[in-house]
């Protein structure tokens, strides 16, 4: 932040406002340090969100393959066999997801195409005085959506609920634990690792720091996730691992690095560019065991619960 006089600093202090930065001004001593602080942090929880969106992609699309398998039917998503049942609160966010589907395709109609639904949904016209919010809403039921672009609008709060204790035995047993191959590896390590990505997904969504334990509670879920989601080669790592290990590594030393700097008080500006050249430095050997069991993990991860179902 050298290239800003004390009168910009405090400008973009105001912008970002005091209650914003009384977080890190704690932690790092000046307005100008702050100000540089929470840069750093937005940086940092950037890279985090592609690494974690990679996870939630991948954890999604493994999923829907197995349960297709599993179930065997077309459409399980919204038609599952009989003898399955959707919990109430899955079945809302399916609901809501088709609804999302349904706007999002009627976003993409042309004028007339959109005009063209009226005779579909008012087969004895449109009713006078029917209000236009109303219309809209009628035409968007109407269109049939794949079962594609129903996933899509799920969240991760949906996909992490698949791993509750609440379906253990009608998705776990039967079907999801075959995307997790590790024999040691049982549902609530996968339940404990996806609550923690959601969480700090979900603070990073809104603009709020991530650091310290949370950070580094992150960066271990998502390397045992990477690190047992899919089967291992030969090499006894995943694809998955493979691909983020380099973004992960880097991760971890921007983490370390900013760890250093809160302890130390030392200025963010000056703390990285003095260690800048380490960032391809990776935390650990890159050629050593990556397929972490859960009594591995566990070693690293302490839960506050061992299954959290909520968040």
């Amino acid at each position: 932040m050298d290239h800003l006089t004390d009168q910009e600093i405090s400008a973009v202090a105001t912008l970002l406002s005091g209650e914003r930065l009384s977080t890190f001004h704690a932690m790092a001593g000046t307005t100008r340090a702050a100000v540089a602080l929470h840069q750093q942090m937005l940086q940092l929880a950037g890279a985090l969100m592609s690494v974690t969106a990679v996870i939630e992609i991948a954890l999604r699309n493994a999923v829907c393959d197995r349960l297709a398998d599993h179930f065997g039917v077309d459409g399980w998503l919204r038609r599952p066999p009989a003898s399955f049942v959707w919990k109430v609160e899955e079945r809302s966010k399916i609901e809501a997801a088709v609804r999302g589907a349904q706007r999002a395709a009627y976003a993409k109609l042309s004028p007339s195409d959109k005009r063209a639904l009226d005779q579909t949904v008012f087969r004895r016209g449109v009713p006078a005085g029917l209000a236009h919010e109303l219309r809209v809403d009628a035409r968007q039921k109407a269109i049939a959506v794949q079962s594609g672009q129903v996933i899509t609008q799920l969240t991760m709060y949906f996909w992490k609920r698949l791993f509750s204790r609440d379906y253990e035995q009608t998705l776990w047993k039967p079907a999801l634990k075959r995307i997790f191959p590790e024999k040691q590896i049982d549902r609530s390590a996968i339940a404990v690792q996806l609550e923690r990505i959601y969480q700090t997904r979900n603070r990073v969504a809104h603009h709020e720091p991530v650091y310290g334990h949370r950070l580094f509670d992150t960066l271990s879920a998502v390397d045992f996730l990477a690190s047992n989601l899919g089967t291992a080669g030969g090499d006894g790592r995943t694809a998955l691992h493979k691909m983020l290990a380099s973004e992960h590594a880097a991760l971890e030393n921007q983490a370390h690095l900013l760890r250093r700097g809160i302890e130390t008080g030392v200025g963010v500006n000056h703390q990285c560019t003095k260690r800048g050249h380490s960032h391809n430095r990776a935390s650990r050997n890159a050629h050593g065991e990556h397929r972490r069991t859960y009594a591995d993990a566990a070693c690293h991860i302490k839960p506050r619960s061992p299954d959290p179902l909520r968040s």
